[in-house]
């Protein structure tokens, strides 16, 4: 795609914007969507000649004729598609979200401590705006991301959490998206917005998953404040149809002494990109980034990452691993910024590319960008197929060739898996993986 192909492509997006009630919600709210517009405008669909986009086209998706996805009648799709999700295997709090826009009779919020909020975003923007105003793009800008500034002029509806400090969630809370596109090129832009107060402690699981084949384009962005001393598990499962194009967001600022980690898991979508970016603004915070992308057919998964060190006596470390079949592609692209400020930084990044047919491709940049003097900084990438040495020791002790793939690959991913610190979710996730791995037999090499 060419510059001039942006370009063009420009306008037709723009003139989505006159559709929406400008008028709706808070008077703070359209000087927002207006700025995001006009950051959207400035930058266009990125290209190739993007360093940050240089191996994810977005041809496909600018040739698409997008339009902005209307209100679903939830039905029994809907119900089925949840049904059929590794939602309905999470006990505890769920909002769920049908072409972005909150569906009541699919939520079920159950009791919470004093001062928990869990509700639909645009109810908040209502009955609660100063909640949101001060925190909404504040993270995720709109002048250094194309898509979160086309978020936020075009987003209707999401998840905002509200944790007081001291408070401790027992259950996890999960937000689940489900896309029920009946037009190609339907898209959607949901919002999250998460405040973690000092001390508090909760796990959150995000879930994208669709209801029909129908082409489409997700458009999501996150913005977590984790807090001093907090502990906050993020949880990611993008498992939309293979049609669709999966842009999302996520931006946080993590304070001293938190615990963070943020896991991604991404398995659907025809091409899915996370543009992931921590802010690590305080003494002693610990920040995990960790994800596993499983691809086939001619999917492409791409994660890109910033992750700035802002204070002394930080650590972050970051693990993505790929598991990559006949022609699908995966990139990672990491950064580390350690700022002069962050003396005692502990880094290390790592991406992994397993890949199970030689027509699989992975582009791989692990970066490190240090401007302070005392701090300990690995980073290191591989690419490569499964080491036939194991696979021979395997099948000595008796294991099928197929059932040593099975085995090296399910090892490969649980490297991936194993951080998720929440017990439950992990044995869910765990589970997912392997069905994955065994129902597929062009995964396993069988």
């Amino acid at each position: 795609m060419t510059s001039s192909d942006s370009q063009r492509a420009i306008e037709p997006v723009l003139g989505l914007f006159d559709s929406l009630e400008k008028s709706s919600g808070p008077a703070w709210l359209l000087p927002l969507r207006k700025a995001g517009l006009a950051a959207f405008a400035s930058k266009g669909f990125p290209t190739l000649n993007d360093e940050d986009w240089r191996y994810t086209n977005l041809a496909p998706l600018v040739g698409m004729p997008l339009h902005l996805t209307a209100p679903a009648r939830v039905n029994g799709a809907e119900s089925k598609a949840l049904e059929d999700s590794l939602s309905s295997r999470i006990a505890g709090h769920r909002l769920v979200f049908v072409n972005g826009r909150f569906a009541a009779q699919l939520s079920q919020i159950n009791s919470l401590p004093a001062g928990v909020r869990v509700e639909s975003l645009a109810q908040t923007m209502v009955h609660n705006p100063a909640l949101v105003e001060k925190h909404l793009g504040r993270l995720a800008t709109a002048q250094s991301n194309p898509f979160a500034a086309l978020n936020q002029a075009f987003f209707t509806d999401g998840a905002f959490i509200q944790i007081p400090q001291g408070v401790t969630l027992p259950d996890p809370i999960q937000l689940v998206f489900i896309q029920s596109h009946q037009d190609p090129g339907g898209m959607v832009a949901p919002r999250t917005l998460v405040l973690a107060g000092a001390n508090s402690r909760a796990c959150i699981v995000e879930t994208y998953i669709h209801t029909n084949q129908q082409s489409g384009f997700t458009n999501p962005v996150t913005e977590i404040v984790a807090g001093p001393g907090s502990s906050v598990e993020y949880i990611k499962w993008q498992d939309e149809n293979h049609e669709t194009f999966h842009l999302a967001t996520l931006a946080g600022d993590y304070s001293a002494s938190s615990r963070v980690g943020v896991h991604s898991f991404s398995v659907g979508a025809r091409i899915a990109r996370n543009n992931i970016t921590a802010h690590l603004g305080g003494e002693g915070l610990e920040c995990v980034l960790n994800g596993l992308y499983l691809t086939r057919g001619r999917q492409v998964a791409d994660h890109h990452m910033v992750v700035n060190h802002a204070s002394p006596h930080c650590a972050s470390h970051e693990y993505f691993n790929g598991i990559l079949d006949d022609q699908s592609k995966g990139v990672f692209h990491g950064r580390i910024h350690v700022h002069p400020v962050a003396q005692k930084t502990d880094a290390k990044q790592t991406n992994k590319n397993l890949l199970l047919s030689n027509e699989a491709t992975a582009d791989t940049k692990p970066q490190l960008e240090i401007y302070a003097d005392d701090v300990k900084c690995t980073h290191g990438a591989t690419i490569g197929q499964l080491n036939e040495e194991s696979i021979f020791y395997l099948r000595t002790r008796g294991i099928p060739k197929s059932g040593a793939r099975r085995m090296l690959i399910h090892a490969f991913a649980g490297e991936i898996i194993e951080r998720i610190q929440c017990q439950s979710i992990r044995e869910i996730i765990d589970s997912q993986v392997w069905d994955r791995l065994e129902n597929h037999h062009h995964l396993a090499g069988s």
